[in-house]
């Protein structure tokens, strides 16, 4: 008996096995067995776009040293708002003068010793006009603070660091999205060439994309002497900005047949 009730049960697993081994063997959902084969071409294209700026950036800097910290901020702070006023006078918008820094930091003669000898405090500015008013904003802010004469021992100056021409935010964009037009079709021109040559025809885009490419115009270094005659009369400031170059830049990949 014992022997009659284990015979079935060994034929049954057996049946069982073979059922398993001859079911067909299926691939995991999504994936391939096969690469991807269709024939590409990949080519770059640059498109550039030129222009005129629309606005200038100037930095400017007002310096004061003095016995006391107290007494350098308050020196900084008293041509800082003659600078505001002079320019605010002059039609240029409060949001448009910008503070980008301050600083106070005491100053040292070295010798046998270090010796302190006073502090000096900075107020750097960012002013943003129309290329047009960037001399008219230099010659105002220069001549808006006090002046320090020869011999002082303290000095109090206002410089021009540099003067950016650029493009404003939205002429910016504009003028990229005519870039990237230029840059695909740049692009298109070169498949075509390659495509003529191998004798094949495009059939589509398989992939497209792109980078930052905005090329803005030199900035100019402007610097003044801080004495009183430098600061008064002379010649207006004039500047000559040069163009500005919006570049866009695009990777194509085309399906051929």
């Amino acid at each position: 008996m014992k022997r009659q009730f284990i015979a079935p049960l060994l034929l049954a697993g057996l049946v069982l096995m073979a059922g398993c081994l001859s079911a067909p063997l299926q691939s995991t959902p999504g994936a391939s067995t096969d690469g991807d084969t269709t024939p590409t071409i990949t080519t770059s294209g640059v498109g550039e776009v030129t222009t005129e700026a629309d606005l200038a950036v100037i930095y400017l800097s007002v310096t004061a040293t003095a016995e006391s910290a107290d007494d350098a901020r308050g020196m900084v702070a008293e041509d800082v708002a003659a600078v505001r006023s002079a320019l605010t006078d002059a039609g240029v918008a409060d949001e448009d003068i910008q503070t980008t820094g301050f600083n106070i930091w005491p100053e040292y003669r070295y010798g046998e010793r270090q010796e302190l000898v006073g502090y000096r405090a900075t107020h750097t500015m960012k002013v943003e006009v129309a290329p047009d008013q960037a001399g008219e904003v230099i010659d105002l802010a220069v001549g808006a603070g006090s002046t320090s004469t020869a011999g002082e021992q303290f000095t109090r100056a206002i410089q021009v660091q540099n003067v950016q021409f650029t493009l404003t935010e939205e002429r910016r964009d504009e003028l990229r999205s005519e870039a990237l037009q230029n840059a695909v079709a740049n692009a298109r021109a070169d498949a075509d060439s390659i495509a003529d040559a191998a004798n094949v025809q495009i059939t589509g885009v398989q992939q497209a994309s792109t980078a930052n490419g905005y090329a803005p115009s030199p900035y100019y270094q402007v610097e003044f002497a801080e004495d009183a005659a430098a600061r008064s009369g002379g010649a207006p400031t004039e500047l000559s900005p040069g163009p500005v170059t919006v570049r866009a830049t695009v990777n194509m990949v085309y399906t051929i047949e």
